[in-house]
C-alpha cells in the first residue's frame, strides 16, 4: 500500500510540482500583497492569511472535481471562428479583471496625498477578501491543469499544493512588507500584474505564451530594481555624511 514511499519517480513528481506551483503563485501573491495594503496595518496580516487560504481550498476543490475540470476544456460556443470553452471564459473574466484592477490601483498609486491615504484606509475587509478569491479561482485553475499534466497520482497533486501554499504563506509577510515599504517595487509588481492579465486573456483566446519568458522577465526587472534600490539607499547614506 506504501509502494509510492520507494518510487523515486513519484518524489520527483512532488518536488517539481512543489517548485512550479510555488512559481506559478508569485502573481498569486503579488495580488494579495498588494490589496492587503490598502487595509489597515492591524488587518493586513489576517487578509493574507485569509486570502492564501481561500487559494488553497480553491486548489483542492478543483483538485477534487478533476472530471469538471477536464470538461471545463471543452467548446461551448464559437465567436468568429474562435470556440471558447469553460476555461476560456474564466481566463478572459479573470484577465479582464485583473487587467482593469491593476491599471486602478496604478492610478491610485500615482495619485499621492491626502486623497490617496484616504481611500486605503477606506477598503473594507469584505471587499479586499472577495476580490482576492476572484483571482483566486483563475489563478487555481492555471495551477490545476499544471498539476494535472505533470502527476498521475491525486494523492501527490494535493500534497504538493498544500505544501507550495505553506511556502508562499511564510514568504508573503517579507514580500508584502518589502512591497509596502518601496513604492518602486509596488509599481513594478502593478505592472507585472498587468502583464499577467494580458497573458490569461491571450491563452483565453488560445494564444499560448510561454511562462517561462514572462517570469525571467520578472525576475530581470526585479534584480535591476534591486539594483536601484541599492544605488539609492548608498546614494542618500552618503549625502547625510556630508
Amino acid at each position: 500500500m506504501l509502494d509510492w514511499v520507494a518510487d523515486p519517480q513519484i518524489w520527483i513528481g512532488f518536488f517539481t510540482l512543489v517548485a512550479l506551483e510555488i512559481v506559478l503563485g508569485i502573481d498569486n501573491i503579488i495580488f494579495i500583497s498588494i490589496l492587503a495594503g490598502k487595509l489597515p496595518p492591524e488587518q493586513r496580516d489576517r487578509a493574507r492569511v485569509l486570502g492564501l487560504a481561500a487559494a488553497l481550498i480553491s486548489r483542492l476543490l478543483l483538485l477534487l472535481a478533476l472530471s469538471w475540470v477536464v470538461r471545463l476544456t471543452e467548446p461551448l460556443f464559437e465567436v468568429l471562428g474562435q470556440e471558447i470553452s469553460g476555461r476560456d471564459l474564466i481566463l478572459l473574466l479573470g484577465g479582464l479583471f485583473l487587467l482593469a484592477k491593476s491599471v486602478t490601483e496604478i492610478g491610485h498609486t500615482m495619485d499621492v496625498g491626502e486623497k490617496d491615504g484616504k481611500k486605503a484606509v477606506a477598503a473594507s475587509f469584505a471587499s479586499v477578501i472577495a476580490q482576492i478569491m476572484v483571482l483566486d479561482v483563475v489563478f487555481s485553475l492555471d495551477s490545476v491543469i499544471t498539476a494535472v499534466g505533470m502527476v498521475d497520482e491525486l494523492g501527490v497533486m494535493i500534497a504538493a499544493v498544500v505544501v507550495a501554499v505553506l511556502v508562499m504563506l511564510f514568504a508573503s509577510g517579507p514580500i508584502s512588507r518589502f512591497v509596502d515599504t518601496h513604492p518602486s517595487i509596488k509599481m513594478l509588481a502593478l505592472a507585472f500584474l498587468v502583464l499577467i492579465g494580458v497573458v490569461l486573456i491571450a491563452e483565453g483566446l488560445d494564444q499560448h505564451i510561454p511562462k517561462g519568458y514572462i517570469y525571467f522577465a520578472m525576475a530581470f526587472s526585479v534584480i535591476v530594481e534591486l539594483l536601484n534600490i541599492r544605488v539609492r539607499s548608498r546614494r542618500a547614506k552618503a549625502s547625510s555624511i556630508e
